[in-house]
């Protein structure tokens, strides 16, 4: 019989998957016969997403943007699947497709949550989960519509060697050509792969001259802040923003795994006397901008300004048992751009 992961109990600290209380824990299933207008699929690669870890926190009903996985529910995530058999007449058995299957060896789905997987000459399909797709929209909406950047802008990003940093350090320097492009990683050869992607600096936020450093490079002020850690970086930040400026808060992975003892914000008189701008945004909220979006970063990438490739993720042959292990990568710093479970 199939198998799938379900949450088991919900985390306060990093999530587990072996010991006393696992936070999740693999079950056998029974796969539905096919209907008309179904498709039988095969996950063959995850995408791993930090969201993954709010949807299983414990939150107050209506303060989540999507409804929380339930415990006993199979974990969320979004895969490259091989339809294995077919009744439906939009999708053929053998195609590649984006859809939403969850941690589970197999499954029924509706082709209408099917997106068939172009062919990208020259490139890995799992490019859709990250640059081409989803992580790839969501930088340039952050920038674009929310933060409204303008190439007299300086750009500051964290998570810069991240999946959705990475986009953002060239989608600011090479779709919009901002004035300086400022970011932050944990390591010093992250950060010389960051400059390489168009980056006019990035500094290495483990350093002891971090601070330093960031006053010196955001001297005298950035106009746009593109946060995708929260925490005491953000805050460290909200010092460096010019009056009037713009933070797109994205993401908050600092503060993820702390459910207990999360890293609050000092500084926020900041906001106030320097009428700093701060949003949040939610790409799935503005779904139907994410088809042009995408085109507009194929282009970038047949024009050589988005640089798109093996470089741009972190690809970890993993067996079934081992889906939570390497999603836990994402919490541990150890990859680079996009990281994505390809099943062995």
């Amino acid at each position: 019989m199939p198998r799938q992961w379900v949450l088991s109990e919900r985390p306060t600290a990093m999530p587990t998957y072996s010991g006393p209380n696992p936070t999740f824990k693999l079950v056998e299933i029974s796969t539905d016969a096919l209907q008309a207008g179904e498709v039988l699929v095969k996950p063959k690669f995850y995408s791993n997403d930090p969201a993954q870890r709010a949807w299983i926190s414990t939150v107050e009903e209506g303060r989540l943007y999507t409804t929380p996985v339930q415990v006993g529910e199979r974990m969320r995530a979004r895969a490259l699947a091989e339809v294995l058999e077919s009744k439906s007449e939009k999708l053929k058995k053998g195609q590649l497709v984006s859809v939403g299957t969850g941690w589970v060896e197999q499954c029924v789905v509706k082709d209408s949550e099917c997106t068939p997987v172009q062919e990208l000459p020259g490139l890995s399909p799992t490019h859709y989960l990250g640059a081409l797709g989803m992580t790839g929209v969501t930088a340039y909406y952050g920038l674009v519509h929310i933060a409204r950047t303008q190439p007299t802008d300086a750009v500051v990003v964290s998570g810069a060697a991240g999946a959705t940093g990475s986009m953002v350090v060239q989608i600011a320097k090479n779709l919009l050509h901002c004035k300086k492009v400022i970011g932050m990683a944990g390591t010093d050869e992250k950060c010389r792969w960051v400059e390489s992607l168009g980056a006019d600096i990035c500094l290495n936020y483990k350093s002891k001259s971090f601070e330093d450093d960031l006053k010196k490079a955001t001297t005298p002020y950035v106009e746009v802040y593109f946060d995708n850690v929260g925490g005491t970086i953000l805050d460290l930040m909200l010092t460096r923003i010019a009056q009037f400026g713009r933070i797109a808060a994205c993401g908050a992975i600092s503060n993820y795994n702390r459910d207990d003892d999360k890293a609050g914000i000092k500084n926020w008189f900041e906001i106030v006397s320097n009428r700093i701008e701060v949003k949040g945004f939610i790409v799935p909220d503005h779904r139907e901008k994410m088809p042009a979006t995408v085109e507009l970063l194929k282009r970038g990438f047949q024009e050589g300004r988005i640089k798109v490739g093996d470089e741009n993720e972190s690809v970890v042959d993993t067996s079934f048992e081992d889906i939570p292990r390497t999603w836990l990568k994402l919490f541990d710093g150890g990859n680079t751009g996009k990281l994505i479970t390809k099943m062995i």
